[in-house]
């Protein structure tokens, strides 16, 4: 099989393509037939080398799939010929930009027949920060006013139709350029942070979901209604600005996305009900992973890239 690797660390030319033997899959595991290969922003930074999450080079990166299982030697959970997605082992490396990954099953989930192995294969990272960050951290119940920093993005567009499915009203944040995708989702309200301080644009929050990081997750303080609850996947490890919240009568988690079965199914369960779609923005073939992530170091993007297989 074919797989992506690099030997050191830098841009995207160090991504190359070789041979390697496929996987075998240990007990309760599958091997899947890869479709397609979501990309994230968080892969563009391990292969530069910004944290060493999976360790040093040699490695091959990514997380999200949608393929068809081609062996479940010993397990009752899936079968092959089943198409699945999901985003196995993360956050220990699953050598997903290859054409055969072995995965637990118990981190896949049948594809929806309304997903396109492309579609499917963006939405697991996003999704499952989206639903564990509103649903399980926050708590978000109908009539809670939400505040989406970066609502054009990957997690940013996703959050936005799992706050509404939830029965929110969601104030989304976004450059003017993004407004009409972010309202296309179904934000109540956006707020351009290029012209306006969103600070001044919103009060009464009941939760703030932060994708941005930097300047944005302290100010959030200020919209907070008391005893609201920012949630950051970006900051999650402040322990200074977690004090500072809590001090101020709030409260403040940091989400590190993990395999969830249940909230993978919650997606799935959103997707089918037509009240969740990922947009992707550009696909790019297998042999054009060097392009497809000088994309990513650009950033601004709209919803997801992904790689056929």
């Amino acid at each position: 099989m074919r797989v992506i690797t690099q030997q050191t660390l830098g841009g995207p030319e160090v991504l190359t393509i070789v041979d390697a033997p496929e996987p075998r899959a240990l007990p309760t595991e599958v091997l899947v037939r890869v479709k397609a290969i979501g990309l994230n922003p968080l892969e563009a930074r391990l292969r530069a080398g910004e944290f060493p999450l999976i360790g040093q080079p040699p490695f091959i990166l990514g997380w999200d799939i949608s393929g068809v299982v081609e062996e479940a030697p010993q397990t009752w959970r899936l079968r092959p010929g089943d198409e699945v997605f999901g985003m196995p082992l993360f956050p220990r490396a699953a050598s997903a930009y290859a054409e055969v990954v072995s995965a637990p099953a118990l981190h896949l989930a049948r594809k929806p027949a309304s997903l396109s192995h492309v579609e499917a294969s963006a939405l697991p990272i996003v999704g499952l920060t989206a639903w564990q960050g509103l649903v399980d951290l926050g708590g978000v119940t109908e009539g809670d006013r939400v505040l989406v920093h970066g609502g054009g993005g990957g997690v940013g567009h996703v959050a936005i139709q799992i706050a509404k499915a939830l029965g929110a009203h969601v104030i989304a944040t976004a450059s003017g350029s993004k407004r009409k995708f972010v309202e296309g989702f179904g934000a109540d309200e956006v707020i351009d942070y290029t012209a306006v301080d969103f600070t001044e644009a919103v009060r009464d929050i009941d939760v703030v979901l932060d994708t941005i990081g930097g300047d944005t997750v302290e100010r959030s303080l200020e919209v907070l209604r008391p005893g609201g609850h920012l949630v950051t996947a970006v900051a999650e490890e402040d322990s200074e600005l977690a004090a500072k919240y809590e001090a101020a009568g709030m409260r403040f988690s940091g989400i590190a996305v993990d395999p969830d079965p249940v909230a993978l199914r919650g997606l799935v369960e959103l997707v089918e009900q037509g009240r969740l779609r990922v947009h992707v923005q550009e696909t790019f073939p297998f042999e054009r992973v060097a392009d497809a992530h000088r994309l990513l170091d650009g950033g601004h993007l709209q919803g997801k890239l992904v790689l056929t297989v």
